[in-house]
């Protein structure tokens, strides 16, 4: 009986103990992490309006591809594949659709990249046969489209530089200590988002002259 009693009041003691410990830490997480607590949101909501402002930009481009498939339509009728090629990358690419809740998944998000890619090699192609055409060139709905295309395409560049640089600070908060608990815990839809694979160039728009 007494070996039973003395072995329960060893664990009691110990017990309380890790409790303690526990308490401890916790107060050191609330008192250190108190402005890391609502940091993991809010980089999170940064990085998902870096991703809306690149789709702006990327349905900013599709927009003005229509306008400019028929311009070059009415003095290059000849360059059909092109102009066939063009319409059907801007179609694919507007098809696929990776919003805010799905910016994680690397699938979905591989796909989208993917689909802005060709069309932005489709897109080239119409653009480098323009050169053919002087009268084209020197048209003025072509000169203004030429002129929007530019700028977006700016845009398109600035839009997915600020998104992986929110990105990356997202992802380094949610991946390290204390932020991977306090995501954890409190924030627990918190997952890493995926971000652009880097290409050649990809930090500049395409260099066409016209």
């Amino acid at each position: 009986m007494m070996t039973t009693l003395t072995a329960g009041a060893q664990r009691q003691p110990s017990a309380a103990r890790l409790l303690g410990l526990f308490s401890i830490v916790l107060v050191a997480i609330g008192l250190s992490g108190c402005g890391a607590i609502n940091r993991v949101p809010t980089l999170q909501e940064q990085a998902k309006s870096s991703w809306s402002e690149v789709q702006n930009q990327y349905q900013r481009r599709a927009d003005l591809i229509p306008n400019l498939v028929e311009t070059v339509k009415g003095y290059a009728q000849q360059e059909k594949d092109v102009l066939i090629g063009v319409t059907e990358a801007r179609a694919k690419a507007s098809s696929v659709k990776v919003d805010a809740s799905t910016v994680s998944d690397p699938q979905k998000f591989k796909e989208y990249q993917d689909a802005q890619n060709q069309l932005s090699g489709a897109l080239g192609r119409l653009l480098v046969t323009v050169e053919k055409y002087p009268d084209l060139k020197s048209n003025q709905n072509f000169l203004a489209l030429q002129s929007q295309l530019e700028g977006t395409e700016n845009r398109i560049a600035v839009a997915r530089r600020d998104y992986i640089t929110a990105v990356q600070a997202y992802n380094t908060e949610v991946r390290t200590i204390p932020g991977r608990w306090i995501a954890a815990f409190l924030y627990p839809d918190a997952k890493p988002m995926e971000t652009f694979t880097a290409t050649p160039n990809a930090d500049r728009p395409p260099n066409v002259k016209f």
